[in-house]
């Protein structure tokens, strides 16, 4: 099961994407997903999806790997597609069963809708597939550091990030013990039918949830014995240093950007 899961895994290939500052990565980030959203017709979504290719074959990872990325949400998007199949009227008739029809104006706003979360998914695995989850602390800490003007404390907020991205294989990893014990008793969830699966999923979330409070519980009085306090003054074992590298990445996006708004508006 962990091995399925991608999102929240560094693959360290040594390209020069890995090597930038991560607050560049997490500003890139955001600028994409206002592209995504900006991205109001195909001739933007194919300008944005050559982009995408470009600055992913640039890590060095193999591009299926970022497609496994989105691969969990394939339900999600089969969902999405079929309901804006069924809501969005106009064009041809496609498909006609009684009251109901699919037109051509729904099936193009499906996979307008179903490329643009697959771009999103694959692309922002981007952040955690070159960037360590302590890397990625930092920047966070120092994207928000402003904010401690208005009371909001960023290393709290950076904290709640790695123990989340730390925690997601852990639990996991317990997850897929439970159901080896699970089968070792007869209960082999591949051969049971669906409705028995479901059953068998919804007794799985309270053993996995009694977990994850244990670690938790265990985490925080492993911190405290260790004297961890939260604004406690400490140095970094590796600050973080902008480069005009970092520099020219972020102004890449910005001019994508732009011009992905300016096709949406032709």
């Amino acid at each position: 099961m962990r091995e399925k899961l991608l999102i929240g895994r560094l693959i360290d290939t040594g390209s020069p994407v890995h090597a930038l500052d991560p607050r560049a990565k997490l500003t890139a980030m955001l600028l994409y997903a206002a592209m995504v959203v900006g991205a109001r017709s195909w001739p933007a979504l194919v300008v944005l999806t050559a982009f995408s290719f470009i600055v992913m074959a640039s890590t060095r990872i193999p591009l299926r790997t970022y497609l496994k990325a989105a691969k969990p949400l394939r339900v999600l998007m089969l969902f999405i597609l079929i309901v804006q199949c069924l809501a969005v009227k106009g064009g041809r008739v496609l498909v006609a069963a009684g009251s109901w029809h699919v037109d051509s104006a729904g099936l193009e706003a499906g996979a307008y809708a179903v490329a643009r979360m697959v771009l999103l998914v694959s692309f922002t695995a981007l952040l955690t597939f070159t960037t360590s989850p302590g890397q990625l602390n930092q920047g966070v800490e120092g994207m928000l550091r402003p904010f401690t003007r208005i009371g909001i404390s960023p290393e709290r907020l950076a904290l709640m990030t790695g123990i989340a991205l730390r925690f997601i294989p852990a639990i996991l990893d317990e997850a897929q013990t439970i159901m080896k014990a699970q089968a070792s008793r007869g209960a082999d969830l591949k051969e049971l039918p669906w409705k028995e699966k479901a059953r068998m999923l919804t007794a799985l979330l309270v053993p996995v949830t009694v977990g994850a409070f244990r670690r938790a519980e265990d985490l925080t009085a492993s911190m405290e014995s260790r004297g961890y306090r939260l604004g406690a003054p400490r140095t970094q074992y590796r600050p973080l240093i902008w480069s005009y590298r970092d520099t020219g990445f972020v102004a890449v996006f910005v001019l994508i950007c732009l011009i992905v708004v300016w096709i949406g508006w032709i």
